[in-house]
C-alpha cells in the first residue's frame, strides 16, 4: 500500500500541467469507453426490467449500475482537475472570474463564450448564468487588470473546456441510466424522493451501500453547491441543501418549513436506503409508509395552533382560608394588631363631622377620637409587649453624654423610653479617674521645672 501511493506521487510530481493529456486521462480508459459504451447501449434498449429471481450482487445489470456509480464519482474527480487546468491558464486573462463563478461546469461554459474578447457587452451570456451575476460578471471585465491570451494557450483552454463539458455529458447519461433501473435497484429511496433524485445520491455516494452507511447529515448535503448571491439577501436563499431540494416533497413544501423537512427527508431517505441495501422490501411498501409518513408531519406542521379556551372564573371564597397558627403567628398578630386609638380614628359618627388636623375638614382626620359618642371618655394606649421587650433589651446600654466638657458634649441624651432627655454632663466627672482634665489643663497643676547638673 506505501509503494502504491509512494508511486502515485511520483506521478503526480512528473505530471507536465501544461499539457491536457498528461492531467486527464479518464476519457482515454478502456474502463471508460466500455462502461460508456453498456449504458448507450442499455438505454437504447430502455428500462424493461423485472425483478429477477437470482441475487442482487450477482445479477449483470445490478453489476453495471455499481460501476456506473464508480465511474460517475471518477467522473466528477476529473471534472475538479479539469477545472484547476483551466483556471491555471484563464487566469491571466479574468482572474476574478473564478471567485465569480464557482460551478465548474459553468465556469468551462463562460470560459469557452468569452475567449479572448475583452469586451463583455458584445458576448451573450443569458441561459449561461443568473442575470444578477452576468451584470457582476460585466462590471467586473470592465476594470479587471488580465490581459489577452497568447493563441496557444486559448486552444488548450477551450480544448479543456470541451472536455470538460465532454465529461459532464457522459455522467448525464450514467445518471439516466442508473436513474432508469432504480425502481429495481433502489425502489423504497426511489419511493420517497423520485428516481431521478435517488440516482443523483447513489452516483454522488458512491453506491447504494456507500449511501446507506452514510449518517442523514451528509445525505443532506449531497450535491450542495457554494451559491454566490453577488451581494444581494441571503433570505430567500436556501444553503446547506443539495439534491434533496429538487424532491417533490421539498417543493411543495412552504419556504418557512422547508429546511425542516429537508431534514426529515434526508433521515427517511437514509433509512429507505439501509433497507434497499439489504434487500429487505423489494416491493418499496416501506418506502411507500415513508413518503406517508412525511406527507402527514408536514400537514401536521402546517395546521394552525389551537384556539384559545375560555378560562373559567374561580371559585369564590365560600369559607375562610386556613392559615398556620402557632406561637409565632399570634406573636406577628399581636405585634401587628391593629390598637383602639386607630379603630377609633378609623370611625365616624353619622351627621357629626370629624375634627382634622388642619381644620375645616383639612389634613388627616381624627374620626371618633375625643368625640361625646365614642363612649370612653380618655383613649390611652395600652402597654406594648413588644415596646417593654425593647425597653429591656436597651436598658443595659447606657444611652446620653460621657460627662466630659469638650466642644463635642451634649447635655441633651437619646434613650428609646423617653425621647430626649436633658442631662447634666458634671454629674459623672468624679468617676474619671483620668483625663483631660486632671493632667494638661487641670485648674490647680503647675509646670514642672528640671535642674540641669
Amino acid at each position: 500500500m506505501e509503494e502504491d501511493i509512494d508511486g502515485d506521487l511520483a506521478d503526480i510530481e512528473n505530471l507536465n500541467y501544461d499539457d491536457l493529456d498528461s492531467v486527464s486521462k479518464l476519457q482515454k480508459t478502456q474502463r471508460y469507453i466500455d462502461i460508456m459504451q453498456k449504458v448507450e447501449e442499455a438505454l437504447q434498449k430502455g428500462s424493461d426490467v423485472s425483478i429477477h429471481e437470482v441475487d442482487l450482487e450477482d445479477d449483470p445489470e445490478y453489476q453495471l449500475i455499481v460501476e456506473c456509480n464508480a465511474l460517475s464519482v471518477d467522473i466528477e474527480n476529473e471534472i475538479v482537475i479539469i477545472h484547476n487546468f483551466i483556471r491555471d491558464k484563464y487566469r491571466l486573462k479574468f482572474p476574478e472570474l473564478e471567485s465569480l463563478v464557482h460551478h465548474p461546469i459553468d465556469y468551462a461554459r463562460v470560459v469557452k463564450k468569452i475567449g479572448n474578447e475583452m469586451d463583455l457587452t458584445l458576448v451573450d451570456l443569458e441561459g449561461l448564468l443568473p442575470s444578477a451575476i452576468i451584470m457582476v460578471v460585466s462590471v467586473t471585465a470592465s476594470t479587471t487588470s488580465g490581459k489577452p491570451l497568447p493563441e496557444e494557450v486559448l486552444n488548450k483552454t477551450i480544448d479543456a473546456c470541451d472536455r470538460a463539458l465532454a465529461l459532464d455529458s457522459a455522467k448525464k447519461k450514467v445518471l439516466d441510466f442508473v436513474e432508469s433501473r432504480m425502481g429495481y435497484i433502489a425502489p423504497n429511496l426511489s419511493a420517497i424522493v423520485g428516481s431521478a433524485v435517488a440516482a443523483k445520491l447513489m452516483g454522488t455516494a458512491g453506491g447504494l451501500a456507500a449511501l446507506a452507511k452514510m449518517p442523514a447529515c451528509n445525505v443532506q448535503l449531497l450535491g450542495a453547491k457554494k451559491k454566490n448571491l453577488a451581494g444581494f439577501s441571503t433570505a430567500t436563499s436556501q444553503f446547506r441543501v443539495g439534491y434533496i431540494e429538487q424532491t417533490e416533497i421539498f417543493q411543495s413544501t412552504p419556504p418557512p418549513l422547508r429546511m425542516r423537512a429537508c431534514r426529515l427527508l434526508a433521515a427517511k431517505s437514509t433509512l429507505a436506503a439501509r433497507v434497499d441495501s439489504t434487500r429487505g422490501d423489494p416491493s418499496g411498501n416501506t418506502g411507500r409508509a415513508f413518503r406517508d409518513e412525511i406527507h402527514k408531519k408536514i400537514e401536521k406542521w402546517q395546521e394552525p395552533p389551537p384556539a384559545k379556551q375560555p378560562k373559567p372564573l374561580p371559585v369564590p371564597d365560600s369559607e375562610p382560608k386556613k392559615k398556620r397558627g402557632g406561637r409565632r403567628l399570634r406573636k406577628m398578630k399581636e405585634r401587628y394588631a391593629v390598637t383602639d386609638m386607630r379603630k377609633l380614628a378609623n370611625r365616624m359618627l353619622f351627621g357629626i363631622p370629624e375634627e382634622s388636623s388642619l381644620g375645616d375638614g383639612l389634613g388627616e382626620g381624627y374620626g371618633m377620637l375625643g368625640q361625646a359618642g365614642s363612649g370612653k371618655l380618655r383613649v390611652s394606649a395600652g402597654p406594648s409587649k413588644l415596646a417593654a421587650k425593647v425597653a429591656k433589651k436597651f436598658k443595659e446600654k447606657s444611652y446620653g453624654s460621657s460627662g466630659a466638657t469638650s466642644g463635642l458634649t451634649s447635655s441633651l441624651a437619646f434613650t428609646p423610653v423617653q425621647g430626649i432627655e436633658l442631662t447634666n454632663p458634671q454629674a459623672h466627672a468624679h468617676q474619671l479617674g483620668s483625663g483631660t482634665q486632671s493632667t494638661y489643663f487641670s485648674e490647680t497643676g503647675t509646670f514642672s521645672k528640671i535642674k540641669r547638673t
